[in-house]
């Protein structure tokens, strides 16, 4: 049997990770795993390492890489992720990634492909700042790329509420760039040493990023 396919999104805000993920849901089967989703998905659940993350948080606490990894070992166990996973917001650090890389060698697998969506740092400050998305099932918009088909109206589940994120400001951006550049410049290096980079130019059309990634994953599937 094929071993699951994994995929990291490396990309500052408003690159349109989210977009190109879901998207390779659809093309792909795989599934998107965010670290906010999967801690919050734990401990609801109430599993082991669910309920060691509740108590770090409700102590105020940054759940360790420990717990984060533990909680993704037992989601990646589910049947539903067979064909495999795309990783958005882990790993941050390159520690994080070595800790990723013995997880997924434990079991026979390893990161197929670490995806750098490249931007211009401009763009994405006036890409994020118009930015918002449907209440009802979080599809995205933008007021200039990408309008609803019918005004107020959202295109994937008909919902007609809409919400914008209050640090999608101008200034906001630009520093949220600034700490995104910082931190991940030494993970692009940790998986260019692997040879596993890859990098996608992200300021096309959202219908020209999609066949590139594509394409770039039936590659790594082969």
């Amino acid at each position: 049997m094929t071993k699951p396919v994994v995929l990291i999104l490396l990309g500052p805000p408003g690159a349109g990770k989210g977009t190109q993920a879901r998207m390779l849901e659809e093309d792909f089967g795989l599934v998107q795993l965010s670290t906010g989703d999967l801690l919050r998905a734990a401990v609801a659940a109430g599993t082991e390492a669910g309920k060691q993350a509740k108590a770090v948080m409700e102590a105020g606490q940054l759940v360790s890489d420990d717990i984060v990894l533990a909680i993704l070992k037992d989601r990646m166990a589910q049947p539903d992720v067979a064909r495999g996973i795309i990783l958005d917001g882990f790993p941050r650090t390159d520690g994080q990634a070595a800790s990723l890389d013995g997880l997924l060698q434990a079991s026979g697998q390893k990161v197929n492909a670490a995806i750098s969506l490249e931007v211009d740092d401009e763009a994405m400050v006036g890409r994020v700042s118009g930015r918002f998305t449907c209440a009802d099932c979080g599809e995205g918009y933008h007021d200039e790329f990408k309008r609803p088909a019918k005004a107020g109206t959202c295109d994937k589940c008909g919902g007609t509420a809409f919400k914008r994120r209050a640090d999608d400001n101008a200034e906001t951006v630009r520093e949220r760039l600034k700490a995104y550049h910082a931190q991940t410049a030494p993970l692009i290096a940790y998986y260019e040493g692997k040879g596993v980079l890859e990098r996608v130019d992200a300021m096309g059309a959202i219908a020209d990023i999609r066949q590139a990634l594509g394409a770039l994953v039936r590659g790594v599937t082969a």
